[in-house]
């Protein structure tokens, strides 16, 4: 009868146990330094709008638009192996090249961070990269982070604000 009692209570708690639910890990912590690695765009504009919010400012949203450029800007520094807001052109060069009227733009770079954490860290610790961050007037972001495993870096980030409309 023991032998019954202890089988039943392992076969209950093994049950218990599949049922306990997986923990995912948080978007702005995911390792980007892997093949096949995806930024989350909606989780860094609630990231950088919550910063811009606790500094008095609106929020951003995404721009499929600003994505592509700024995974097109991303590539070509990883591509290159070499942190450079100018990889392909200015960013108001390439913005204009695409058709996308600004009022304003401003861009962040950075290599080296493999998660949306530390490359938001960096550029909130950085004063020029913080101003950008914290620009009064851009309602729309693009954000790209590109892996590169043969590079210095690992990981090349695009950051794109922009406010959108005729000049």
């Amino acid at each position: 009868m023991r032998a019954w009692a202890a089988i039943f209570v392992t076969l209950s708690l093994a049950g218990c146990a599949s049922e306990a639910p997986v923990e995912k890990t948080p978007a702005m912590y995911i390792d980007l330094a892997t093949p096949d690695a995806k930024i989350d765009p909606a989780a860094a504009a609630s990231m950088i709008s919550q910063y811009r919010a606790n500094n008095g400012l609106g929020p951003v949203t995404v721009d499929p638009a600003l994505m592509q450029l700024a995974e097109t800007q991303a590539s070509a520094m990883a591509a290159a192996n070499k942190l450079d807001h100018d990889a392909r052109a200015p960013v108001a060069k390439r913005l204009t090249g695409e058709g996308y009227p600004t009022h304003k733009a401003v861009e962040n770079v950075s290599a080296g961070y493999h998660t949306l954490a530390e490359a938001f860290s960096g550029w909130r610790d950085s004063p020029p990269h913080r101003a950008n961050m914290l620009a009064g007037d851009v309602t729309k972001l693009g954000i790209a982070a590109s892996y590169a495993p043969n590079t210095k870096y690992k990981v090349f980030w695009t950051l794109i604000l922009a406010k959108p409309g005729a000049v």
